[in-house]
Protein backbone atom coordinates (compact mmCIF):
# COMPACT_ATOMS: atom_id res chain seq x y z
CA UNK A 1 0.00 0.00 0.00
CA UNK A 2 0.64 3.43 -0.67
CA UNK A 3 2.28 5.35 3.02
CA UNK A 4 3.47 4.18 6.22
CA UNK A 5 1.97 1.01 8.77
CA UNK A 6 -1.24 2.75 9.79
CA UNK A 7 -0.53 0.61 13.58
CA UNK A 8 2.58 2.48 13.81
CA UNK A 9 2.33 4.74 16.83
CA UNK A 10 4.10 7.90 17.26
CA UNK A 11 3.95 11.82 16.45
CA UNK A 12 4.25 12.13 12.50
CA UNK A 13 5.86 8.20 12.52
CA UNK A 14 2.46 7.63 10.76
CA UNK A 15 2.20 10.08 8.57
CA UNK A 16 3.35 10.35 4.24
CA UNK A 17 2.68 13.08 1.47
CA UNK A 18 2.92 11.38 -1.74
CA UNK A 19 4.53 14.39 -4.70
CA UNK A 20 1.77 14.55 -7.43
CA UNK A 21 1.86 15.49 -10.68
CA UNK A 22 -1.63 16.59 -12.60
CA UNK A 23 -0.90 16.02 -16.14
CA UNK A 24 -4.14 17.49 -18.14
CA UNK A 25 -4.45 15.81 -21.67
CA UNK A 26 -6.06 17.55 -24.67
CA UNK A 27 -7.27 14.99 -26.94
CA UNK A 28 -7.79 15.20 -30.64
CA UNK A 29 -9.77 12.87 -32.28
CA UNK A 30 -10.74 12.74 -36.46
CA UNK A 31 -13.86 10.54 -36.71
CA UNK A 32 -17.28 11.22 -35.35
CA UNK A 33 -20.15 8.94 -34.12
CA UNK A 34 -23.09 10.27 -35.55
CA UNK A 35 -26.06 7.26 -34.84
CA UNK A 36 -25.70 4.30 -32.51
CA UNK A 37 -27.76 0.95 -33.50
CA UNK A 38 -29.00 -0.26 -29.80
CA UNK A 39 -29.31 -3.70 -30.95
CA UNK A 40 -25.81 -4.12 -32.53
CA UNK A 41 -24.08 -1.77 -30.69
CA UNK A 42 -23.08 -0.74 -33.93
CA UNK A 43 -21.55 3.54 -34.03
CA UNK A 44 -21.62 5.00 -37.50
CA UNK A 45 -18.80 7.45 -38.42
CA UNK A 46 -18.04 10.14 -40.10
CA UNK A 47 -14.94 11.86 -40.72
CA UNK A 48 -14.44 15.15 -38.50
CA UNK A 49 -11.94 16.30 -35.89
CA UNK A 50 -13.36 16.53 -32.04
CA UNK A 51 -10.98 18.04 -29.15
CA UNK A 52 -11.10 17.44 -25.57
CA UNK A 53 -9.74 19.75 -24.09
CA UNK A 54 -9.92 19.85 -19.85
CA UNK A 55 -8.21 23.17 -19.60
CA UNK A 56 -10.75 25.72 -21.04
CA UNK A 57 -14.25 26.74 -20.01
CA UNK A 58 -16.86 23.82 -20.35
CA UNK A 59 -19.75 26.22 -21.11
CA UNK A 60 -22.19 23.36 -22.87
CA UNK A 61 -21.91 21.81 -19.41
CA UNK A 62 -21.26 23.53 -16.41
CA UNK A 63 -22.06 27.45 -15.34
CA UNK A 64 -19.57 29.73 -14.91
CA UNK A 65 -17.33 30.63 -12.56
CA UNK A 66 -16.69 26.83 -12.18
CA UNK A 67 -16.80 25.95 -15.61
CA UNK A 68 -12.67 24.58 -16.76
CA UNK A 69 -12.58 21.00 -15.34
CA UNK A 70 -8.56 21.60 -14.42
CA UNK A 71 -9.44 24.38 -12.16
CA UNK A 72 -12.55 22.50 -10.33
CA UNK A 73 -10.24 19.12 -10.22
CA UNK A 74 -7.56 21.92 -8.64
CA UNK A 75 -9.89 22.69 -6.38
CA UNK A 76 -11.65 19.16 -5.43
CA UNK A 77 -11.67 17.48 -1.72
CA UNK A 78 -9.07 14.65 -3.04
CA UNK A 79 -6.34 17.29 -3.28
CA UNK A 80 -8.00 20.17 -0.85
CA UNK A 81 -9.03 19.64 2.92
CA UNK A 82 -12.62 19.28 3.68
CA UNK A 83 -13.86 18.24 6.91
CA UNK A 84 -15.41 14.56 6.78
CA UNK A 85 -18.20 12.71 8.75
CA UNK A 86 -18.69 8.96 8.45
CA UNK A 87 -22.06 8.17 10.31
CA UNK A 88 -21.72 10.86 12.69
CA UNK A 89 -17.80 10.08 12.96
CA UNK A 90 -15.17 12.90 12.92
CA UNK A 91 -12.98 11.42 10.54
CA UNK A 92 -10.75 14.61 10.30
CA UNK A 93 -10.48 17.74 8.13
CA UNK A 94 -8.23 16.46 5.26
CA UNK A 95 -8.04 15.44 1.25
CA UNK A 96 -11.08 12.69 0.89
CA UNK A 97 -8.95 9.86 0.42
CA UNK A 98 -6.77 10.45 3.59
CA UNK A 99 -9.95 10.23 5.07
CA UNK A 100 -11.22 7.18 3.71
CA UNK A 101 -7.48 5.33 4.80
CA UNK A 102 -8.02 6.86 8.33
CA UNK A 103 -11.27 5.30 8.16
CA UNK A 104 -10.01 2.50 6.69
CA UNK A 105 -7.74 2.01 9.73
CA UNK A 106 -9.82 3.11 12.57
CA UNK A 107 -9.84 0.68 15.02
CA UNK A 108 -5.91 0.82 14.76
CA UNK A 109 -4.90 4.77 14.02
CA UNK A 110 -7.89 6.81 15.20
CA UNK A 111 -5.52 8.02 18.50
CA UNK A 112 -2.44 8.76 16.44
CA UNK A 113 -1.03 11.15 13.17
CA UNK A 114 -1.92 8.68 10.58
CA UNK A 115 -2.11 10.17 7.20
CA UNK A 116 -1.72 9.70 3.54
CA UNK A 117 -1.66 12.83 1.13
CA UNK A 118 -1.09 13.78 -1.83
CA UNK A 119 1.43 16.63 -2.07
CA UNK A 120 2.76 18.95 -3.00
CA UNK A 121 0.89 18.87 -6.18
CA UNK A 122 2.01 20.23 -9.11
CA UNK A 123 0.42 20.70 -12.49
CA UNK A 124 2.59 20.32 -15.60
CA UNK A 125 1.64 22.07 -19.06
CA UNK A 126 -1.17 20.18 -21.12
CA UNK A 127 -0.10 17.18 -23.03
CA UNK A 128 -1.85 16.90 -27.27
CA UNK A 129 -2.12 13.77 -27.93
CA UNK A 130 -4.17 12.92 -31.72
CA UNK A 131 -5.45 10.32 -31.59
CA UNK A 132 -5.48 8.49 -35.05
CA UNK A 133 -8.73 7.85 -36.68
CA UNK A 134 -8.48 4.09 -36.39
CA UNK A 135 -8.15 4.42 -32.45
CA UNK A 136 -10.71 7.30 -31.28
CA UNK A 137 -13.72 8.99 -32.04
CA UNK A 138 -16.27 12.08 -30.87
CA UNK A 139 -20.11 10.67 -29.88
CA UNK A 140 -21.98 13.04 -31.40
CA UNK A 141 -24.69 14.60 -28.98
CA UNK A 142 -27.69 13.45 -30.92
CA UNK A 143 -26.05 9.96 -31.57
CA UNK A 144 -27.92 8.49 -28.60
CA UNK A 145 -31.10 10.09 -29.66
CA UNK A 146 -33.33 13.15 -28.20
CA UNK A 147 -32.52 14.88 -26.04
CA UNK A 148 -29.15 15.51 -26.98
CA UNK A 149 -26.30 15.46 -24.23
CA UNK A 150 -24.39 18.75 -23.59
CA UNK A 151 -21.02 17.65 -25.04
CA UNK A 152 -19.80 15.05 -27.31
CA UNK A 153 -18.12 12.25 -25.59
CA UNK A 154 -14.67 11.25 -26.65
CA UNK A 155 -14.32 6.92 -26.70
CA UNK A 156 -10.68 6.02 -27.38
CA UNK A 157 -8.99 2.52 -27.39
CA UNK A 158 -7.67 1.53 -24.09
CA UNK A 159 -4.85 -0.48 -25.22
CA UNK A 160 -3.56 2.38 -28.18
CA UNK A 161 -3.71 5.02 -25.76
CA UNK A 162 -2.39 2.82 -22.75
CA UNK A 163 0.36 2.29 -24.84
CA UNK A 164 0.81 5.73 -25.97
CA UNK A 165 1.53 6.55 -22.10
CA UNK A 166 3.87 3.92 -21.70
CA UNK A 167 6.08 4.76 -24.43
CA UNK A 168 5.94 8.20 -25.37
CA UNK A 169 4.48 10.54 -22.34
CA UNK A 170 5.47 9.15 -19.65
CA UNK A 171 9.29 9.48 -20.89
CA UNK A 172 9.27 12.64 -22.28
CA UNK A 173 8.11 13.58 -18.38
CA UNK A 174 10.82 12.12 -16.33
CA UNK A 175 12.30 15.30 -17.54
CA UNK A 176 10.25 17.28 -15.99
CA UNK A 177 10.56 15.24 -12.38
CA UNK A 178 8.08 12.80 -12.80
CA UNK A 179 9.63 9.67 -11.75
CA UNK A 180 8.58 6.37 -9.29
CA UNK A 181 8.78 7.93 -6.23
CA UNK A 182 5.99 10.41 -7.29
CA UNK A 183 2.41 9.60 -8.78
CA UNK A 184 1.17 11.31 -11.91
CA UNK A 185 -2.49 11.65 -12.89
CA UNK A 186 -3.71 12.50 -16.20
CA UNK A 187 -6.85 14.84 -16.85
CA UNK A 188 -9.06 13.88 -19.79
CA UNK A 189 -12.31 16.02 -20.15
CA UNK A 190 -15.99 14.16 -21.24
CA UNK A 191 -13.34 11.20 -22.93
CA UNK A 192 -13.86 7.67 -22.06
CA UNK A 193 -12.19 4.22 -22.91
CA UNK A 194 -13.02 1.28 -25.12
CA UNK A 195 -11.69 -2.09 -25.94
CA UNK A 196 -11.86 -4.20 -28.16
CA UNK A 197 -14.16 -1.81 -30.14
CA UNK A 198 -13.97 2.09 -30.30
CA UNK A 199 -17.08 1.47 -32.59
CA UNK A 200 -19.08 -0.75 -30.87
CA UNK A 201 -21.15 1.03 -27.87
CA UNK A 202 -21.00 -2.54 -25.83
CA UNK A 203 -17.40 -1.89 -25.78
CA UNK A 204 -17.42 1.20 -24.28
CA UNK A 205 -16.69 2.35 -20.87
CA UNK A 206 -13.89 2.36 -19.26
CA UNK A 207 -14.05 5.64 -17.48
CA UNK A 208 -10.72 5.71 -15.31
CA UNK A 209 -7.55 3.68 -14.12
CA UNK A 210 -4.81 2.91 -12.30
CA UNK A 211 -1.80 1.40 -13.89
CA UNK A 212 1.97 0.66 -13.74
CA UNK A 213 5.14 1.33 -16.32
CA UNK A 214 8.31 0.33 -16.26
CA UNK A 215 10.89 -1.60 -14.17
CA UNK A 216 11.01 0.56 -11.80
CA UNK A 217 7.45 0.77 -11.41
CA UNK A 218 6.15 3.92 -12.06
CA UNK A 219 2.32 4.27 -10.83
CA UNK A 220 -0.09 6.61 -12.40
CA UNK A 221 -3.85 7.39 -13.18
CA UNK A 222 -5.88 8.82 -16.14
CA UNK A 223 -9.21 9.90 -15.18
CA UNK A 224 -12.13 11.38 -17.10
CA UNK A 225 -13.76 14.51 -15.38
CA UNK A 226 -16.99 14.04 -16.74
CA UNK A 227 -19.54 16.50 -17.49
CA UNK A 228 -21.77 15.04 -19.88
CA UNK A 229 -24.45 13.54 -17.33
CA UNK A 230 -24.72 10.50 -19.10
CA UNK A 231 -23.54 8.56 -16.09
CA UNK A 232 -24.32 8.33 -12.59
CA UNK A 233 -24.17 11.37 -10.12
CA UNK A 234 -21.23 8.55 -8.09
CA UNK A 235 -19.15 9.24 -12.17
CA UNK A 236 -19.22 12.87 -12.48
CA UNK A 237 -17.07 15.41 -11.69
CA UNK A 238 -14.65 13.78 -9.12
CA UNK A 239 -16.29 10.59 -8.55
CA UNK A 240 -13.89 8.62 -11.32
CA UNK A 241 -10.89 10.91 -9.14
CA UNK A 242 -11.99 9.31 -5.60
CA UNK A 243 -12.33 5.66 -7.40
CA UNK A 244 -9.11 5.58 -8.97
CA UNK A 245 -7.04 7.17 -6.23
CA UNK A 246 -8.75 5.33 -3.32
CA UNK A 247 -7.33 2.00 -5.48
CA UNK A 248 -4.01 3.39 -6.41
CA UNK A 249 -3.55 4.29 -2.89
CA UNK A 250 -4.83 0.81 -1.56
CA UNK A 251 -3.07 -1.42 -4.47
CA UNK A 252 -0.88 0.52 -6.35
CA UNK A 253 0.93 -2.27 -8.41
CA UNK A 254 -2.94 -3.87 -8.53
CA UNK A 255 -1.58 -7.47 -7.74
CA UNK A 256 -2.73 -6.89 -4.12
CA UNK A 257 -4.23 -10.62 -3.69
CA UNK A 258 -7.46 -10.80 -1.58
CA UNK A 259 -9.94 -13.49 -1.25
CA UNK A 260 -12.47 -14.21 -4.58
CA UNK A 261 -15.28 -11.67 -4.52
CA UNK A 262 -17.25 -10.33 -7.19
CA UNK A 263 -20.82 -10.25 -8.38
CA UNK A 264 -21.06 -6.68 -7.11
CA UNK A 265 -20.33 -3.40 -8.09
CA UNK A 266 -18.51 -3.20 -11.57
CA UNK A 267 -17.46 -6.91 -11.26
CA UNK A 268 -19.78 -9.38 -13.24
CA UNK A 269 -18.02 -12.18 -12.50
CA UNK A 270 -14.76 -13.00 -9.80
CA UNK A 271 -11.87 -10.88 -8.79
CA UNK A 272 -8.72 -10.92 -6.41
CA UNK A 273 -7.41 -7.74 -5.57
CA UNK A 274 -7.87 -4.96 -3.33
CA UNK A 275 -9.44 -2.76 -5.56
CA UNK A 276 -11.54 -0.85 -3.04
CA UNK A 277 -13.44 1.48 -6.07
CA UNK A 278 -14.74 -1.80 -7.73
CA UNK A 279 -17.21 -2.95 -5.37
CA UNK A 280 -18.93 0.03 -5.24
CA UNK A 281 -18.93 1.79 -8.71
CA UNK A 282 -22.12 4.04 -9.24
CA UNK A 283 -22.76 4.29 -5.19
CA UNK A 284 -21.76 7.91 -3.63
CA UNK A 285 -21.13 9.24 -0.75
CA UNK A 286 -23.08 13.12 0.25
CA UNK A 287 -21.78 15.48 -2.31
CA UNK A 288 -18.99 17.85 -0.78
CA UNK A 289 -19.40 21.67 -1.82
CA UNK A 290 -16.02 23.43 -1.51
CA UNK A 291 -15.40 27.07 -0.75
CA UNK A 292 -15.45 27.76 -4.47
CA UNK A 293 -19.20 26.75 -4.26
CA UNK A 294 -18.63 23.88 -6.69
CA UNK A 295 -21.07 20.39 -5.47
CA UNK A 296 -18.19 17.77 -5.72
CA UNK A 297 -19.48 14.13 -6.21
CA UNK A 298 -17.42 11.24 -4.59
CA UNK A 299 -17.69 7.87 -4.81
CA UNK A 300 -17.82 5.47 -1.90
CA UNK A 301 -14.98 3.01 -1.16
CA UNK A 302 -14.93 -0.44 0.59
CA UNK A 303 -13.11 -1.00 3.43
CA UNK A 304 -10.29 -3.72 4.17
CA UNK A 305 -12.11 -5.73 6.29
CA UNK A 306 -14.83 -5.95 3.81
CA UNK A 307 -11.64 -8.13 1.12
CA UNK A 308 -10.52 -10.14 4.12
CA UNK A 309 -13.48 -10.60 6.91
CA UNK A 310 -14.88 -9.30 10.00
CA UNK A 311 -14.61 -8.14 12.29
CA UNK A 312 -14.52 -4.88 10.63
CA UNK A 313 -11.30 -2.63 11.84
CA UNK A 314 -12.80 0.48 9.72
CA UNK A 315 -14.79 3.21 11.48
CA UNK A 316 -18.03 2.84 13.30
CA UNK A 317 -17.62 -0.98 12.59
CA UNK A 318 -18.60 -0.27 9.11
CA UNK A 319 -17.35 -2.16 5.88
CA UNK A 320 -17.58 0.71 3.59
CA UNK A 321 -17.19 4.90 4.32
CA UNK A 322 -20.69 5.25 3.72
CA UNK A 323 -22.00 2.23 5.35
CA UNK A 324 -23.71 0.66 2.42
CA UNK A 325 -21.40 -2.20 3.19
CA UNK A 326 -22.11 -3.29 6.40
CA UNK A 327 -21.02 -6.91 6.55
CA UNK A 328 -18.21 -8.44 4.54
CA UNK A 329 -18.12 -9.97 0.93
CA UNK A 330 -18.53 -13.67 2.77
CA UNK A 331 -17.34 -16.91 0.78
CA UNK A 332 -15.10 -16.45 -1.59
CA UNK A 333 -16.61 -15.49 -4.84
CA UNK A 334 -17.54 -18.86 -7.30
Amino acid sequence: MVGRNPTIRGKGHGSASVPTFIVPLIIITHEIGTTVDFNTGNITTVPGDTTFDPTVADDACLASPNDVPLTLVQQSPILQSATFHFGGTNVGTTQYIDTFQRANFWAVNQHNTYHVLLGPVQTLAPVVIDVPAANGLGLATTSLGQPPFCSPLGIVDINWFDAYIDQVVLPELAAQGVNPANFPIFLVHNLVWAVPSITNIFDCCFIGYHGISGLAIQTYSPFDFDSTGLFSPAIEDTGVMAHEVGEWMNDPFGNNATPPWGHIGQQSGCQNNLEVGDPLTGTGVPPVVMPNGFTYHLQELAFFSWFYGAPSIGVNGWFSNNGTFLTDAGAPCQ
